[in-house]
């Protein structure tokens, strides 16, 4: 079943993909270059760029910079395939699939921004010592198969010594950012949820957050940035005015409170009461979400590949040195 998804998104994928340009390399009447980001989910869990944003770290690298959120890593590839978006920040998986699908002008990845999974495990009622064995015969909200959230989720319960195709009832049908909603309706015993979902689940008293997944699944590789390899080698020098930027949003994180973070980025969610914001944000600083630097290193890559290959989506290693280019995070670095 997995494999067949996989297949579909592929296809979908193929199916959009026609003689389209970029969208980047235009300037405007400023002299910034536009250069169109497409984003998975606009979440506080990806705060350095909006950092990098609010802090006017683009325009200061002559970037104009358009923000469109995807809703998802499948939407989202297929606007950086068609041209729809220059630059797309999303699980790194969905770069393999479209390199496995044969696609010529592939995406490469060029800067990983976040090393721990976002999401939490929420539960009906507070449970003071978490075991993730008491998810065993329990019914889970989780995530599209073949995405990150819940193939690391998956990770984690194998990890664990739990099969999530037999020890326990992993729904799946449900769409991405409507969860949280289903668990308030009753559906469900446990939810995977992203901020701000969780913390809003135990705002109304719906749900308690149990687990972190970012900490109980270790280092991984989580989110990054790619764009097509004819768009990288056509605008090296954008490329790296993009990730200069990013760089000077990830110093600001690992230099600045949680309360220093929350307010650069609260005009970025400004449906999130401040206080709100400041836990969210002090949630993923205290379990190191981010990384210092945006290189994405061959240790990461290929445990992102062990993950793919366990939750049976990948069946043969893909090349590093194809898929991923640390030249501009070196640089960015410096």
């Amino acid at each position: 079943m997995k494999k067949q998804r996989i297949l579909c998104f592929l296809l979908v994928l193929s199916l959009c993909l026609g003689c389209f340009g970029g969208c980047g390399g235009k300037k405007d009447s400023g002299g910034l270059t536009k250069i169109t980001l497409n984003e998975v989910a606009h979440s506080i869990f990806y705060a350095p760029m909006y950092v990098a944003i609010e802090e006017g770290y683009f325009a200061e690298e002559g970037i104009d910079l358009e923000l469109i959120t995807g809703f998802g890593a499948d939407k989202t590839m297929t606007a950086l395939l068609t041209g729809e978006a220059d630059i797309g920040f999303m699980g790194s998986e969905s770069t393999i699939y479209t390199y496995v699908g044969g696609t010529d002008d592939y995406a490469v990845n060029f800067a990983q921004l976040t090393q721990r999974a976002g999401n939490f495990l929420v539960s009906r009622e507070p449970i003071e010592n978490f075991t993730w064995d008491m998810l065993i015969g329990k019914n889970v909200l989780g995530g599209r198969a073949g995405g990150m959230p819940e193939m690391v989720f998956e990770y984690i319960l194998v990890k664990n010594n739990i099969d999530p195709m037999q020890d326990l009832s992993i729904d799946q049908s449900i769409d991405f950012g409507s969860t949280a909603a289903a668990f308030s309706g009753g559906q469900g015993d446990f939810t995977v949820e992203f901020e701000p979902h969780a913390t809003a689940l135990e705002e109304k008293g719906d749900g308690y957050v149990v687990a972190s997944l970012g900490e109980d699944s270790g280092y991984v590789p989580y989110t990054a940035f790619s764009a097509k390899k004819s768009y990288i080698e056509a605008n090296p020098e954008l490329i790296q005015a993009f990730t200069n930027a990013l760089q000077k949003g990830m110093d600001y994180c690992s230099t600045h409170s949680p309360e220093e973070i929350a307010a650069a980025i609260a005009p970025q969610f400004a449906e999130t009461d401040m206080e709100t914001l400041t836990t969210i944000v002090a949630r993923y600083h205290e379990q190191d979400t981010w990384k210092t630097d945006l290189v994405f290193t061959q240790e990461s890559f290929d445990l992102l590949q062990n993950i793919l290959m366990e939750s049976g989506v990948l069946e043969a290693y893909v090349p590093y040195e194809d898929l991923v280019n640390t030249e501009f995070a070196q640089k960015a670095k410096q």
